[in-house]
């Protein structure tokens, strides 16, 4: 049997134009039509206030405090491409700064999504270039472990696929999967429709929410015609 190759270099990806209108859209409404999943938790967070990224997950696994395969992905990767790194959270040391998002920058990738640390702190948050991050170290990496590239990976408890949507902005990150885009994003669309409604009631002085009170009863904290 042959061994199976550590870097697979073709991918599927996402029509751009369903990345082009996913990018439309909030993390938290894409969240929420794909039934409140699919998010990474709270530690992943934007190192660039106001910047949104949008693009297919091109993915990483490296060895904690290593960026070795990140530099490899970085030679591979294509324009619109969002790095996805499994860090493993680890936190020790920084596998990204300034340079490889100028690097990243200059081929045009969309962004990155990084479960470890980063450094550069404050040159990348008064950048253009999204960066989220576990957290921050000044620490730098080894560049000495293999790793794989275009694998599944896990980040802060998600799964992600290579070629799988990443919407992230100030929120966090969201994770579409590639058979599910246009579906979610018909839905999203739906959504934004029905809160836009619902807050055009509120400016007219409708302030109370019509599914509360049988939301309490079915909770158990109201009966069946009672009020607040």
């Amino acid at each position: 049997m042959k061994d199976l190759p550590f870097i697979r270099k073709d991918i599927k990806r996402p029509d751009p134009e369903l990345v082009r209108r996913a990018s439309r859209f909030q993390a938290a409404i894409l969240a929420d039509v794909g039934g409140r999943r699919g998010t990474l938790d709270g530690s992943i967070q934007s190192r660039v206030p106001g910047v949104k990224v949008a693009g297919p997950a091109f993915t990483v696994e490296v060895r904690p405090g290593d960026n070795l395969m990140f530099h490899a992905a970085l030679a591979l990767a294509q324009p619109g491409d969002v790095i996805v790194v499994e860090g493993k959270g680890d936190l020790t040391a920084a596998l990204c700064g300034t340079i490889m998002v100028t690097q990243a920058q200059a081929i045009g990738l969309a962004g990155f999504v990084v479960d470890a640390a980063t450094r550069d702190t404050q040159e990348i948050a008064v950048g253009t270039f999204p960066v989220f991050s576990a957290g921050t170290n000044p620490n730098g990496p080894t560049k000495s472990l293999g790793g794989r590239i275009n694998w599944p990976v896990t980040l802060a408890g998600t799964t992600i696929n290579p070629g799988d949507l990443i919407v992230g902005d100030d929120d966090g990150v969201v994770v579409v999967p590639q058979e599910n885009i246009e579906q979610i994003l018909l839905l999203a669309e739906q959504k934004v429709q029905a809160e836009a409604a619902r807050i055009a009631e509120i400016g007219k002085g409708n302030v109370g929410a019509p599914w509360l009170a049988d939301a309490l009863v079915k909770a158990g904290v109201l009966k069946q015609g009672d009020v607040l």
